[in-house]
């Protein structure tokens, strides 16, 4: 089924839309697919927050152009799947992910602004926590010396009081 002009100009600004504050993008084949598995490819990436399609590669080098993925244009070959995300690891996790279990799903390479990535960089893209976790990280980070201290002070009153009872102790079993 092919587009008419004013069906391609709303698919390229949709995915222009897109990119307008996408972190990351990764392109991945999907030749022999079946529609089950994409299904659940798709609700993954839905859950994850990545924009997942299959598009004409042709509307899409014309929706990258002028921005920082434009070098992704010569990995634009063959039947692809886009995954376009605003966290720059979440795209990959999720192909990634679904690569591991099913063999149909090749990933050709990614991008991130104004770098490029191969189907390597993209795994090892995968396999980097993401900004929340990162966040999380940070902040127990943040929280242990706190916390550390908190003890600390807390330790002088709690000995004290231990140091009485046994005292008390002593002198009723005297």
């Amino acid at each position: 089924m092919s587009l008419n002009r004013a069906e391609k100009a709303v698919v390229i600004e949709e995915v222009v839309a897109e990119l307008a504050n996408a972190q990351s993008i990764v392109v991945a084949e999907y030749r022999g697919l079946d529609v089950a598995s994409v299904t659940v490819l798709r609700k993954k990436a839905r859950e994850s927050g990545v924009y997942l399609r299959v598009l004409k590669n042709t509307l899409v080098r014309r929706a990258v152009v002028g921005t920082p993925f434009e070098g992704l244009t010569n990995q634009m070959v063959g039947p692809l799947m886009y995954a376009i995300s605003n966290d720059p690891v979440s795209a990959a996790k999720v192909l990634a992910g679904f690569a591991t279990t099913n063999d149909k799903l090749v990933i050709k390479g990614g991008s991130l602004p104004g770098s490029q990535l191969d189907a390597n960089g993209v795994k090892a893209l995968a396999t980097m926590p993401s900004r929340e976790e990162l966040l999380a990280k940070l902040m127990g980070t943040m929280q242990a010396p706190v916390t550390q201290f908190v003890r600390t002070l807390n330790e002088v009153p709690t000995k004290f009081v231990r140091g009485l009872a046994a005292v008390r102790d002593q002198k009723e079993a005297a």
